[in-house]
């Protein structure tokens, strides 16, 4: 019997793993794959008892940080050791936010879940009483707060009340004489993003694509022309597909270009007036997100098929009349990223950093060189970046959130390729009372 205390275990176990990964790596990006072997994952499962301890002793109330920068050194954070753990108890994170004084905004829960809008700020959690859903315009100056009643938008976080916004009832741009019927309850959002006048807010979900203003909402998606070439082709109108899977939106950083899509078709990208500027094929079966640069001058597309998709880039330049098909080979529409489904994403001077199906966060450049990668676990679900560039935030649909300080220095027990160091990180789970920090 191993006589070693479990802190031991778990701290050796997981620094060998990471070393061991990331030399396969290595070896692999220079030498190919053929002939390598990926190292085993150790057995940690007889541990997890003494994590969970350990973790919940040291989030008790009255813990210094520097006893909390012992534990993570103690207990180094790890994905892997934690798998039997996440059927019973991972819930997804859907929102994070960074706000301007270093605190955190955090949606728990899925989408379609009733879920929980929490802000972390050090070591202490507080539920965000009123607030379902929120999201912030790309000038982060504008907030969007949505509940059952509405969305209101505020200047900054907690800052005066701009503008209070209806939900749409469902039947914005439809064809008129058909039985449509309207939503029986608010839409459940992806994305709310206010624009730059603060008098609008973008919205996506299941129930549609719109905008919404203080008069009504205007809807994107799924567009009144596509509605009627069904009804034209004979279908009936209760068997009209108004709902949309894999919606998305994207606003440019001037907020005068809105990206959007969801699975069936191509990617959309409108004008300041809400005019169709360009149609863009796919490179993957299934468009299913959208992301601007931070210069504003490209946009990334991505498609999905499985876990697995593709990225186009195309130069904003390039956008008016653009018109292409799937898998299209114009020189317009390169592919920056070949293989990962996006959920998430965010961009800093000449990079983009997004999160995959398998847990990783890739940063590639605006011509499609990889930088750099690096492991958090499970899908990841949501990003957000710092002004400044220097801190990032992703989360999980296991329930993790991790703050990371780029080009700093990767920890020995990291998985990756790049020079960036966690500082927190958050396990979100069912079963605990509140977030517990790791």
């Amino acid at each position: 019997m191993d006589k070693q205390h479990p802190q031991q275990q778990w701290r050796e176990a997981v620094l060998a793993y990471a070393e061991a990964i990331n030399l396969y790596v290595a070896q692999g990006r220079e030498q190919g794959w053929d002939h390598l072997e990926e190292p085993a994952t150790p057995d940690t499962a007889h541990l997890l008892d003494a994590w969970r301890a350990a973790l919940l002793a040291i989030n008790r109330p009255g813990t210094g940080e520097q006893q909390r920068q012992l534990f993570r050194e103690a207990w180094p954070p790890a994905h892997l050791p934690l798998l039997p753990l996440l059927e019973e108890q991972a819930q997804g994170v859907d929102q994070v936010l960074l706000l301007g004084d270093g605190s955190l905004l955090a949606r728990i829960g899925k989408p379609f879940e009733k879920g929980q809008v929490l802000r972390l700020d050090g070591v202490a959690v507080t539920p965000v009483i009123g607030v379902e859903y929120f999201g912030r315009c790309p000038q982060r100056r504008y907030y969007a707060l949505a509940n059952s009643e509405g969305v209101r938008v505020t200047d900054g976080w907690g800052g005066p009340l701009v503008a209070r916004l209806p939900w749409p009832h469902g039947l914005e741009g439809l064809p008129e004489g058909f039985p449509f019927e309207p939503l029986d309850m608010p839409p459940r959002p992806t994305a709310l993003l206010p624009f730059p006048d603060g008098q609008r807010v973008l919205l996506a979900s299941s129930d549609g694509i719109f905008v919404l203003a203080a008069d009504g909402a205007t809807r994107l998606l799924p567009r009144a022309e596509d509605i009627l070439e069904e009804l034209d082709a004979g279908t009936d109108p209760d068997d009209v597909g108004l709902g949309l899977c894999m919606q998305h939106v994207a606003m440019s950083p001037d907020g005068r270009l809105i990206a959007l899509g969801e699975q069936c078709g191509r990617h959309l990208v409108l004008g300041e007036q809400l005019q169709r500027l360009a149609v863009v094929g796919p490179a993957s079966e299934y468009p299913h997100f959208a992301l601007f640069n931070r210069a504003g001058d490209q946009l990334l597309l991505n498609a999905c098929h499985f876990y697995h998709g593709a990225s186009v880039g195309v130069r904003v330049a390039d956008l008016p009349g653009l018109d292409t098909e799937h898998y299209s080979e114009d020189t317009r529409t390169p592919v920056l990223q070949d293989g990962a489904r996006l959920y998430a994403g965010v961009a800093r001077q000449g990079e983009y950093i997004v999160g995959d199906a398998h847990g990783y966060l890739r940063a590639f450049g605006e011509y499609g060189a990889e930088h750099w990668q690096h492991f958090l676990g499970s899908t990841i679900s949501a990003m957000d970046i710092s002004a400044d560039g220097r801190t990032l935030v992703a989360a999980s649909y296991a329930g993790f959130i991790s703050v990371i300080a780029l080009d700093t220095r990767r920890p020995a027990w990291q998985i990756g390729t790049g020079a960036h160091g966690e500082v927190r990180r958050w396990v979100c789970w069912k079963g605990f009372e509140r977030p517990l920090a790791w």
